[in-house]
């Protein structure tokens, strides 16, 4: 075998330490992508053996059959059918602690033919659980290599690089090619009520192979056509499936049973964990869920306080370095693009990434603690009649700070369907973005009074809006799940893992891959929609390239008086995106808005808050953070024809709604966009929720008024 490459598929169960076990045998050096027309993530790396023998390892996603409820596990089910790969052994990465359901897989693949090798993770925890495995006896049995593995530990029974399990392990892979691996589907007899698959064109094929195509073969109608046509022929009647589905299962568990019971004992007696006395206070019905909403407040409170500093610090620079080229650079076109366009744009994607780099961080320590698992436990019971997951409950959470990464924290649900509903509607709830726009125009509209002698009113409105949010999320994924369709089912399984503490190089690489991902997806489109708006904003008809001449004329008196913000705000009207929110007057009147408002909505598409600094250049406003002078000068706004005040109450809680509900953010847009890998999804969003925007503002201002 000496210099030869192999690839070798590492498998197993999710929440099994697959990953950790990957990063430890191929540090760093590993490659991400997509499967092809999918969002499923490909990641293989590689290592070396004493020999020189080349190990290509492929990460496939975590599935507990391959009997896929999922497109992560459809993924694998085809990868390992088809092998398109080259596959040539697959090493199966198993709990200790749940071992008898992680076998359920690994002996499917012995059934497929691959060489197998049976990684039994986390050994370090057998003590405190009482376990105690023959790993001699168990290899005798399964036929295969097995090997006790603790991929956190950096000593002892851990992985060691270059010697210990690490150097043993290595060089177990090879051996797995000798060994006789069992067969276990032959012996079932399923096929025999039903199906006659001792046919002359299946006589030399592995009947498991054609098991898996008859079952699944709503997934393989191409490859059925081209490869076995016959098995369109045969009867199909699903009840009857699912039946022998279940008798599969039933029988791999008996020999399961057989082979654990002469090779794994638990002496509970000699346990020493304390995972079960933690659990009956984390999982608790009441103080459970109460200690989970104060880790998440505190989790969201250092995202908002911890993140505001480099933030800051970002703003800063970009700002200076955007004073230092205006200054230094001639004043034209190709200056202004490259302040106001480009840099503008880097400066839109490089401001979320604190806040991204900290929920992820948050999230990673949360999964690599164990935690995470009783997060989704607690919380499934309460999303599950709106379509949503238990983990779900993460990305309506961190909405709150940021919809981009809250967007991309869902990722860590496994179903497809439930993954994309959440995606779609996190959206409605209130992130930091809109604080500035409610901020402003609660106080223009909602009085400083005491609600019940002891509430502030203008706080009542603002957490109504955070409650309307979270409503409207809730009702429109209840309808998302309506319709869309699925091919799977929901099936809740979850493994509670052994708290345990956190591997920082896991930590970084998660963190690292998510920030990378926003930075290279979504930032690309954000920098582009940013050059086009800065194109409308500065580009307009004859009154905006002489602002000067005919500001003059139209307020007969001298230029001098008239200089810094009232020039700007005359172009801004003049310009191409003033001309279109001109243009969108006529529809945006019902709502009570007049162009002035429907320019600092098109704006704000860019991001809501700068909804607040449009209005500052439109109303003159010297310094854009002077929100006081901006209140009384919105206040004081009139309607040039009717003389009525233009921010009435109508009008002010019309905007709220507006805002509320509307999608004026493309960064979200954008990152939908790169985690659905269409622009379908962010289109449909779009609509609806302007829709409901629109006519939700237009019902308040027309009862209102």
């Amino acid at each position: 075998m000496q210099n030869k490459t192999f690839k070798i598929a590492l498998v197993g169960n999710p929440n099994t330490g697959k990953t950790s076990l990957f990063n430890k045998l191929t540090g760093l050096h590993k490659k991400i992508g997509n499967y092809p027309g999918i969002t499923v993530n490909r990641v293989t790396g590689e290592f070396k053996l004493d020999d020189g023998t080349r190990i290509e390892l492929i990460d496939l996603p975590g599935t507990y059959s391959l009997h896929p409820t999922s497109k992560d596990e459809e993924v694998v089910l085809k990868e390992l059918l088809n092998n398109t790969e080259g596959i040539d052994g697959v090493l199966v990465v198993a709990d200790v602690n749940n071992l008898k359901r992680n076998l359920i897989l690994l002996t499917e693949l012995q059934d497929l033919g691959y060489p197998v090798m049976l990684a039994i993770n986390m050994c370090d925890e057998m003590k405190k659980k009482g376990i105690v495995i023959d790993v001699d006896k168990l290899q005798e049995l399964l036929k295969i290599p097995v090997i006790l593995i603790s991929a956190k530990k950096s000593k002892g029974n851990g992985l060691r690089q270059g010697k210990g399990r690490i150097h043993q392990m290595k060089e177990l892979i090879p051996k797995m090619f000798s060994f006789p691996s069992k067969k276990f589907f032959e012996n079932y007899n399923l096929t025999a009520t039903n199906i006659d698959f001792i046919h002359p064109d299946f006589s030399k094929e592995n009947l498991y192979i054609l098991w898996l195509v008859y079952t699944e073969q709503d997934k393989f109608k191409k490859q059925i056509i081209e490869e076995y046509p016959q098995i369109l022929d045969l009867p199909f009647e699903e009840d009857t499936v699912k039946r022998l589905l279940q008798k599969e299962v039933i029988k791999r568990y008996h020999d399961i049973n057989h082979i654990l019971k002469q090779s794994y004992y638990i002496d509970r007696s000699k346990a020493t964990g304390l995972t079960e006395r933690i659990d009956r206070v984390l999982l608790h019905k009441f103080w459970g869920l109460l200690i989970f909403i104060f880790i998440m407040f505190l989790v969201f409170q250092a995202i908002f306080t911890w993140a505001s500093i480099p933030m800051d610090w970002i703003d800063n620079f970009f700002t200076q370095v955007t004073i230092y080229f205006k200054t230094h650079l001639p004043d034209n076109q190709l200056a202004s693009l490259l302040t106001d366009g480009v840099l503008s744009g880097i400066a839109g994607v490089l401001i979320f990434v604190p806040q991204i780099t900290l929920l992820f961080l948050f999230i990673a320590l949360l999964e690599e603690m164990g935690y995470m698992s009783r997060i989704v436990f607690l919380m499934d019971r309460l999303m599950r009649p709106f379509g949503l997951s238990g983990k779900s409950v993460v990305p309506l959470l961190s909405g709150t700070a940021c919809a981009v990464p809250a967007i991309m924290s869902a990722r860590t649900i496994e179903n497809s369907k439930e993954r994309l509903i959440s995606m779609l509607v996190t959206p409605f709830i209130t992130c930091s973005a809109r604080l500035p726009v409610y901020t402003i125009i609660i106080a223009l509209v909602i009085p400083d009074n005491k609600a019940f002698g002891f509430l502030n009113l203008q706080g009542l409105v603002l957490l109504g809006l955070y409650f309307l949010g979270f409503f409207a999320a809730l009702i429109s994924a209840y309808l998302l799940s309506k319709i869309i369709r699925s091919q799977y089912k929901r099936f809740f399984i979850l493994e509670m893992p052994e708290y345990k503490a956190p591997i920082a190089k896991n930590v970084f690489i998660t963190v690292w891959d998510h920030v990378k991902a926003f930075i290279f997806g979504a930032g690309k489109i954000i920098v582009a929609f940013s050059i086009i708006l800065w194109f409308l904003a500065t580009h307009g008809n004859e009154k905006f390239i002489h602002a000067e001449q005919f500001l003059k004329q139209e307020k007969k008196i001298n230029i001098a008086q008239y200089q810094g913000m009232d020039i700007a705000s005359y172009r801004l009207e003049q310009s191409y995106l003033g001309q279109m929110g001109k243009m969108i007057e006529p529809a945006i009147k019902p709502l009570g808005y007049d162009w002035k408002i429907g320019i600092a909505i098109l704006t704000s598409f860019a991001a809501r808050e700068v909804f607040v600094s449009t209005l500052s250049t439109i109303y003159s406003v010297g310094n854009t953070d002077d929100n006081q002078l901006l209140r009384e000068r919105m206040a004081n706004e009139r309607n040039l024809i009717s003389g009525d005040k233009t921010f009435t109450f109508a009008v002010g809680i019309s905007l709220l709604l507006f805002y509320a509900f509307a999608m004026q953010c493309f960064s979200t847009l954008a990152t939908l966009r790169n985690e659905t890998k269409t622009w379908k999804w962010p289109v449909i969003v779009f609509f609806y929720m302007t829709g409901l925007a629109y006519v939700t503002a237009l019902l308040a201002y027309q009862i209102l008024k």
